[in-house]
């Protein structure tokens, strides 16, 4: 599933190319998302307006209109948006096009069809938005994610520090894949639980987190299974991981073999002698 880095990647490949154009039609597939396409917000709030810049939120995509309306996009777990000719024929499972005024399109294509598309209609935008946003956690690279504010979210909390780092209500956008390469980085094993966790252990968890976004969103993301950006590149950050994916590989630290279980559900690695 693409995570803050691959959804970032997507965002400031869009970018130079998206504001200032007009959507002069849309065009959707009869298939349902994760939620169904709404056709009637869509005509009625994006088609003819006018793109001002994209955001994101958390694993989301925010289109903004010059009209205040919003296109809300999240990629699920194969969902790409690229932009195209609007003379090139449609792919498969393009479920979602934007035929814009210079002759491209952006393109919405998910294979399994779990991502999803909103409307924030202008008159409701801010109130959407607001609600939307309390709904998820804070930013990593927000002046908010700080060591006092992770340990007060911890306090009352034993659930295990991986868990809390993917939990979106918590801490916004950082997957599995960061939240396995964070933890090495910052030699914590998977299972502590968070509320046994000090302030400076915080701040190193926050260092790392940061620094490893960083570089993913550099790299192009992270091309595990298919995951590919705006323009149609892969990522190649899968080429710096640490310990994701490398069960029983040795460890780049200490050599000794990479273990992997479940942690909240979830597929997690780790060195158990570098993670204490």
């Amino acid at each position: 599933m693409p995570e803050l880095p691959e959804v970032e990647v997507t965002r400031r490949g869009l970018l130079p190319h998206l504001p200032h154009r007009q959507i002069i039609n849309v065009h959707w597939s009869n298939k349902r998302l994760r939620t169904p396409i709404p056709r009637k917000l869509l005509k009625e709030s994006i088609q003819g307006q006018q793109v001002s810049t994209i955001d994101r939120r958390a694993k989301y995509l925010l289109f903004r209109m010059k009209g205040g309306s919003v296109l809300v996009v999240h990629l699920g777990m194969t969902g790409k948006l690229g932009l195209f000719p609007q003379s090139q024929p449609k792919a498969r499972h393009d479920h979602l096009r934007l035929c814009l005024d210079d002759g491209m399109e952006l393109r919405y294509n998910d294979s399994r069809r779990f991502g999803s598309i909103l409307v924030w209609p202008a008159g409701e935008a801010v109130e959407q938005e607001k609600n939307f946003s309390a709904s998820k956690g804070i930013e990593p690279f927000s002046e908010h994610f700080t060591a006092e504010a992770l340990q007060q979210l911890a306090a009352k909390r034993r659930l295990p520090v991986k868990a809390f780092l993917m939990d979106s209500r918590l801490i916004a956008g950082v997957g599995n894949i960061y939240a396995n390469e964070t933890l090495f980085a910052a030699g914590i094993a998977p299972e502590t639980p968070v509320n046994q966790i000090t302030a400076n252990r915080w701040q190193t968890i926050i260092m790392h987190c940061r620094e490893i976004l960083t570089r993913a969103i550099e790299a192009g993301g992270s091309t595990i299974s298919d995951f590919i950006g705006s323009s149609g590149s892969r990522g190649y950050f899968q080429l710096q991981l640490n310990v994701y994916n490398q069960a029983n590989g040795p460890c780049p630290i200490c050599g000794e073999p990479i273990k992997k279980r479940l942690v909240g559900g979830r597929a997690t690695f780790y060195c158990p002698t570098c993670q204490q």
